[in-house]
């Protein structure tokens, strides 16, 4: 059994704690924003957070998440009420086949939170772990941009 915080919900799983949480996210509490890219913790379109840092949810194991929050891009907003960065990423056609914006965001997400100003410079070393094979990085940047308030530093 696991236990795994999930957007501020409990959830009691019934699946080996060696199971990678993407897994767990998409098959058992079918929270689909997450995907699978790779397999290796090489392009990020499985981002979440765990306590507010970005993780490649493919490589983290559920027992490493237990008495922990997990946010996913289900936790920022709906498709009705998207979030203040996901209507930013609108804003700005960030996505193109979309694989690729979960992860983006959520990488976004805890950048943002932990500093809420930061440079041009930084967003783009932040953002580096994560691909986007459309090629749309100028737009992703500019939602980015729009939302931080860019300081001019």
């Amino acid at each position: 059994m696991s236990t795994l915080t999930v957007n501020g919900v409990r959830h009691i799983l019934d699946i080996d704690p060696s199971t990678p949480l993407l897994y767990a996210l998409r098959n058992q509490l079918e929270l689909n924003g997450a995907k699978f890219g790779c397999g290796m913790g090489q392009c990020g379109a499985c981002t979440v957070m765990l306590d507010g840092q970005p993780v490649f949810s493919c490589l983290t194991p559920l027992a490493a998440c237990e008495g922990r929050q997990v946010r996913t891009i289900e936790g920022l907003g709906s498709a009705s009420k998207p979030g203040k960065l996901q209507a930013s990423f609108i804003r700005h056609q960030a996505a193109q086949c979309g694989y690729c914006i979960a992860g983006m965001v959520m990488r976004a997400q805890a950048l943002l939170e932990r500093h809420p100003h930061p440079s041009e410079a930084q967003i783009r070393t932040h953002m580096e772990p994560n691909l986007c094979r459309c090629g749309t990085h100028m737009r992703i940047i500019a939602a980015i941009k729009e939302v931080a308030e860019v300081s001019k530093a």
